[in-house]
């Protein structure tokens, strides 16, 4: 988005990701796409001779690379967005592939990040460093680590920091212990179906000290699965990223990442793309599950979610396995509970897991955002609920919720109306 939107481009995004429900957008400040030495939408590139310690600011409104930057982060904060900006991606610190090249050390990580740190340490901003890589020996930790500590410098410590790293790995196995680190950040990726994401959210979820974690890269909406470029394996849909997102939030998860495989990229015709990027992006806005993910956030949202604790015991029969593999979370008061099954099989529970005497459940449709009632019960025993519809594509939420609470009813359809 800093490097090849320009402003009316980078408008149309925002205004897009706001008006769906998003919250946070990740960018990158050196992108990966050649970023040190193509100029942006406006001709500027972002260094001196590739010194981090030297970022190119000229005098005047818009005259560099940085008031570029200014701009897209002062237009998502009137739209109430956050910025989760990632000050590189790994191709500066970690070449392994890409384009580079390697230009950091832990002298002038910590000059550029106290750069970024003051200059928007007033601004919505979630730093996130890393970039989609791995240290591979203690200076690459270094690195990361004066990186950190320059920000912190530069923004006295104002805005939450995590790390992206590669797919398959967490922020945990370097940094879990280190004080600047907020929250955990794995990456599930895109090499495979049906990958249980969940399982990386329970295992962060569980060390000490405790911090919140999320999947910051999920399989993206109309990705090659595994990469491939002659599209034998397929591509990964809305039902794929709906159900990493559900199955993970489920766990535990403070949150959750969307990504759009053409729009990370931001591909266009006339562009080189990047694993058979096929749609362009400004269309891809669209694409079903983008609207989806206002659903799923209005759905956690307009319950107190951060009561939610993973409990399969609230699934009195088999979880299932593979694509129909359940999830489950209750509220830790017993006020409400939440079941995702991705295939619409039918759900047996313990309504016993609800406080109080009566339970009104609902079968809620994250593919539409609205609801149907599914009973009012009382709150013993077992029952087996048997969701509308089924099949791939056919996700269900169950909805457990005390009757006796004042919590919202979910049959309602303006949410479902007003993000279309």
């Amino acid at each position: 988005m800093f490097h090849r939107l320009d402003r009316k481009e980078a408008d149309l995004y925002l205004s897009n990701r706001a008006r769906k429900g998003f919250t946070v957008i990740q960018a990158v400040a050196l992108a990966e796409l050649d970023a040190l030495h193509t100029p942006n939408a406006y001709g500027h590139v972002t260094l001196v001779y590739d010194d981090p310690s030297k970022p190119l600011v000229r005098e005047g409104p818009a005259n560099d690379y940085w008031d570029h930057v200014d701009y897209i982060v002062n237009r998502a904060e009137r739209l109430g967005l956050v910025i989760g900006m990632l000050p590189t991606w790994g191709d500066k610190w970690v070449l392994r592939w890409g384009v580079g090249p390697e230009i950091f050390t832990p002298e002038n990580a910590g000059a550029y990040g106290e750069f970024l740190g003051r200059r928007y340490r007033n601004k919505p901003i979630i730093w996130i460093l890393g970039g989609d890589r791995i240290p591979d020996h203690d200076g690459h930790v270094e690195i990361t680590r004066a990186m950190a500590r320059g920000i912190e410098r530069g923004d006295g410590g104002a805005n939450l920091m995590t790390f992206h790293p590669q797919g398959g790995n967490s922020s945990s196995k370097w940094f879990h212990n280190d004080d600047w680190l907020d929250f955990n950040m794995f990456q599930s990726g895109h090499g495979r179906i049906l990958n249980p994401n969940h399982e990386v959210t329970l295992r962060d979820r569980a060390l000490s000290p405790p911090k919140p974690v999320l999947d910051g890269e999920p399989c993206y909406e109309d990705h090659p699965i595994n990469w491939r470029r002659d599209g034998s394996t397929g591509w990964f849909d809305e039902w794929d990223a709906r159900r990493a997102a559900y199955s993970s939030m489920l766990a535990g998860a403070a949150g959750h990442t969307y990504g759009d495989h053409n729009i990370w990229q931001m591909w266009q015709p006339g562009r080189e793309p990047i694993s058979v990027a096929r749609t362009p992006w400004y269309r891809a806005l669209d694409h079903p599950a983008s609207h989806q993910m206002g659903h799923f956030r209005r759905l956690f949202t307009d319950r107190p979610f951060e009561k939610l604790v993973p409990d399969q015991d609230v699934l009195a029969g088999a979880a299932g396995e593979g694509a129909d593999h359940m999830r489950a979370a209750r509220a830790a008061d017993g006020s409400f509970a939440l079941v995702y099954a991705p295939t619409g099989k039918a759900v047996t529970v313990r309504l016993s897991k609800i406080s109080g005497g009566r339970v009104r459940a609902w079968w809620f449709n994250p593919r539409q955002g609205i609801a149907e009632p599914a009973g009012e019960y009382q709150a013993a025993g077992e029952r087996t609920l048997t969701p509308p519809y089924s099949g791939r594509n056919n996700d269900w939420v169950l909805i457990l919720d005390d009757a006796a609470q004042d919590l919202p009813r979910v049959e309602r359809r303006e949410w479902a109306e007003s993000i279309r």
